[in-house]
């Protein structure tokens, strides 16, 4: 098969699976916003994609760990990759992708993507074409300990939150505040995972240039047009897919308050955006599903629900495996059986995804329940009570509250019968001036009234 045509496969595969990351991770910047109220649907799907599509342009370190990193690609000791094994790789990380939505378990595109290359470069070349320093540093590392980072910065900004604006004290949650900072915050989070999402699929285009030479493996940066293509990919499939998403968004996170929204928000920008600088490719799902649970736990009275927790967490840690053992499927009959393989597995690929697709028809499943499930399945791993008591407010405060309100009461009757001696006291002060004026008025007519007698 031409090499051309095979790129361009490859291509057209990885902007689709670009398009579909953008169409699952709209829920990521936008569901607890739309949830809280803090912004219109309209408004924050549109703002959604046109900050997915300015964030791909600020950053290429994670394309580079995509194409330069985890493989060894060229250089002393590098492997020679085929756009056979990326194509593989790829099929594997939609395919599992599709498998996962249908069965409703919790999984990361990202790490879908991460799995299904390593797979299909272990069987297709063998172990060493595998960095493990770079996988474990930016790949395995990062994928355990952001959530957990993520998910502690909003336990903390919650407590802080919550603390600053006294919201133990028995009144209803949520200023308006904190809404019109969601707006703010999650526009960061949009900006952040067009950052670091859309640069994974960067990295694969750019690797498959590599492997037909078409780019210089010193050259780790993706050409300009590939990080135009990636970027429209993905903020259009955040377009559109949001249309579908928003519905299903306030049944998901009813539990989340603007204050709380906020912190999660805020927590999850943060961890992406450090983490694209460090060329960290982590999966944006499960850091912004780590700041909904931190922020949840930042609530007085809640605790985990392990069963939730654990199943999201098994979820995860399946994903990047299965991925892997996919790809190397996908990528063993590509290699043992050349251009037929590559033919097979297109086929078999289309007729899965196709199979899985009439499925979830026939068995009613809903792509938009499924689309949020992962940050929406994260709000119900804590319980919350449905209403918080306030703190008991101990004896000496309450009995100098209580004096102050008295003295308050007491001062502001005293100024009101000041004020009523007042205003009583300019009466009387206007009635004798009356009277003295009438006096003397009458005075003054009956004097006129004698003078004028004796004329």
């Amino acid at each position: 098969m031409d090499a051309t045509f095979i790129v361009i496969l490859v291509i057209a595969l990885a902007l689709f699976f670009d398009f579909t990351n953008g169409f699952h991770d709209t829920a990521n910047a936008m569901a607890t916003p739309i949830a809280t109220g803090a912004m219109k649907p309209k408004v924050a799907v549109t703002l959604a994609a046109i900050l997915n599509l300015v964030g791909a342009f600020l950053s290429t370190e994670v394309s580079k760990t995509i194409s330069h990193g985890i493989i060894r690609e060229g250089g002393d000791g590098g492997v020679s990759i085929t756009p056979e094994l990326i194509f593989a790789g790829l099929l594997g990380a939609i395919i599992w992708n599709m498998l996962t939505w249908l069965l409703g378990l919790p999984s990361s595109s990202s790490h879908a993507l991460f799995g299904g290359l390593i797979g299909a470069a272990i069987v297709g070349i063998g172990f060493t074409a595998i960095d493990s320093g770079q996988l474990l540093s930016k790949v395995i590392l990062p994928a355990v300990l952001a959530p957990l980072t993520a998910g502690l910065i909003a336990f903390l900004a919650t407590r802080i939150v919550y603390a600053i604006t006294r919201r133990y004290d028995g009144k209803p949650d949520g200023r308006p505040g904190f809404r019109y900072g969601q707006i703010f915050t999650s526009s960061l989070v949009a900006l952040a995972h067009g950052t670091n999402d859309a640069q994974k699929t960067m990295g694969v285009i750019t690797l498959t240039l590599v492997a037909v030479g078409a780019q210089s493996a010193d050259h780790t940066e993706p050409q300009f047009w590939v990080i135009l293509v990636c970027a429209l990919a993905i903020a259009l499939g955040t377009y559109v897919g949001g249309w579908r998403i928003i519905a299903t968004l306030g049944t998901g996170l009813t539990e989340v308050k603007p204050a709380q929204g906020f912190a999660a928000e805020t927590s999850t920008a943060a961890t992406i955006l450090a983490s694209s600088h460090l060329g960290f490719a982590l999966s944006t799902t499960q850091v912004a599903s780590g700041s909904v649970i931190g922020s949840g736990l930042g609530r007085r009275g809640s605790k985990v629900k392990w069963g939730t927790a654990g199943r999201i967490a098994l979820g995860w840690l399946m994903t990047l495996p299965a991925a892997g053992i996919v790809g190397g499927l996908a990528a063993w009959v590509a290699h043992n059986f050349g251009t037929v393989g590559l033919i097979i597995d297109a086929i078999v690929g289309f007729g899965a995804v196709l199979f899985i697709y009439l499925w979830s028809r026939r068995s009613k499943t809903d792509f938009v329940e499924a689309a949020v499930a992962d940050v929406a399945e994260s709000a119900f791993a804590v319980d919350i009570p449905e209403e918080i008591e306030p703190k008991p407010i101990p004896a000496r405060i309450e009995a100098r509250l209580e004096a102050q309100a008295e003295a308050k009461a007491e001062a502001k009757a005293e100024a009101k019968a000041e004020a009523k001696a007042e205003a009583k006291a300019e009466a009387k002060a206007e009635a004798r001036a009356e009277a003295q004026a009438q006096v003397a008025a009458d005075a003054d007519a009956q004097t006129d009234s004698t003078e004028g007698d004796k004329r």
